[in-house]
Protein backbone atom coordinates (compact mmCIF):
# COMPACT_ATOMS: atom_id res chain seq x y z
CA UNK A 1 0.00 0.00 0.00
CA UNK A 2 1.22 3.48 -0.84
CA UNK A 3 1.64 6.19 1.78
CA UNK A 4 0.84 8.83 -0.83
CA UNK A 5 -2.66 10.15 -1.52
CA UNK A 6 -4.52 11.44 -4.53
CA UNK A 7 -5.00 14.69 -2.58
CA UNK A 8 -1.24 15.15 -2.31
CA UNK A 9 -0.74 14.37 -5.98
CA UNK A 10 -3.45 16.83 -7.04
CA UNK A 11 -1.94 19.60 -4.90
CA UNK A 12 1.52 18.97 -6.35
CA UNK A 13 0.19 19.06 -9.91
CA UNK A 14 -1.67 22.32 -9.24
CA UNK A 15 1.48 23.89 -7.81
CA UNK A 16 3.59 22.70 -10.73
CA UNK A 17 1.08 24.00 -13.28
CA UNK A 18 1.00 27.41 -11.61
CA UNK A 19 4.78 27.65 -11.21
CA UNK A 20 4.62 27.59 -7.40
CA UNK A 21 7.18 25.70 -5.32
CA UNK A 22 5.22 25.81 -2.04
CA UNK A 23 2.54 23.14 -1.72
CA UNK A 24 -0.09 22.76 1.01
CA UNK A 25 -2.31 19.71 1.49
CA UNK A 26 -3.88 17.90 4.45
CA UNK A 27 -2.61 20.58 6.87
CA UNK A 28 1.00 20.22 5.67
CA UNK A 29 3.12 22.70 3.75
CA UNK A 30 6.22 21.74 1.78
CA UNK A 31 8.48 24.01 -0.24
CA UNK A 32 10.52 22.45 -3.04
CA UNK A 33 13.90 23.78 -4.15
CA UNK A 34 13.11 23.76 -7.85
CA UNK A 35 10.46 22.85 -10.39
CA UNK A 36 12.52 19.74 -11.21
CA UNK A 37 12.30 18.63 -7.56
CA UNK A 38 8.56 19.12 -7.60
CA UNK A 39 8.17 17.25 -10.87
CA UNK A 40 10.31 14.41 -9.53
CA UNK A 41 8.02 14.10 -6.51
CA UNK A 42 4.97 14.04 -8.79
CA UNK A 43 6.49 11.24 -10.89
CA UNK A 44 7.41 9.25 -7.77
CA UNK A 45 3.89 9.47 -6.39
CA UNK A 46 2.36 8.58 -9.76
CA UNK A 47 4.53 5.43 -9.93
CA UNK A 48 3.71 4.45 -6.34
CA UNK A 49 -0.03 4.93 -6.82
CA UNK A 50 0.02 3.02 -10.12
CA UNK A 51 1.89 0.14 -8.51
CA UNK A 52 -0.56 0.08 -5.60
CA UNK A 53 -3.53 -0.31 -7.93
CA UNK A 54 -2.09 -3.06 -10.14
CA UNK A 55 -3.57 -6.48 -9.48
CA UNK A 56 -1.15 -8.98 -8.02
CA UNK A 57 -0.29 -11.97 -10.20
CA UNK A 58 -1.98 -15.21 -9.27
CA UNK A 59 0.28 -18.20 -8.86
CA UNK A 60 -0.95 -21.77 -9.07
CA UNK A 61 0.53 -25.11 -8.20
CA UNK A 62 1.44 -27.63 -10.86
CA UNK A 63 0.58 -31.22 -10.16
CA UNK A 64 2.09 -34.38 -11.63
CA UNK A 65 2.19 -38.10 -11.04
CA UNK A 66 4.80 -40.73 -11.69
CA UNK A 67 3.75 -43.95 -13.25
CA UNK A 68 0.25 -45.19 -13.90
CA UNK A 69 -1.18 -44.65 -10.42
Amino acid sequence: MSSFTETELAALKRAYASGTLRVSYDGKTVEYGSAEDLLGRIRTIERELAAATKPLPVAGFAGFRRGNS
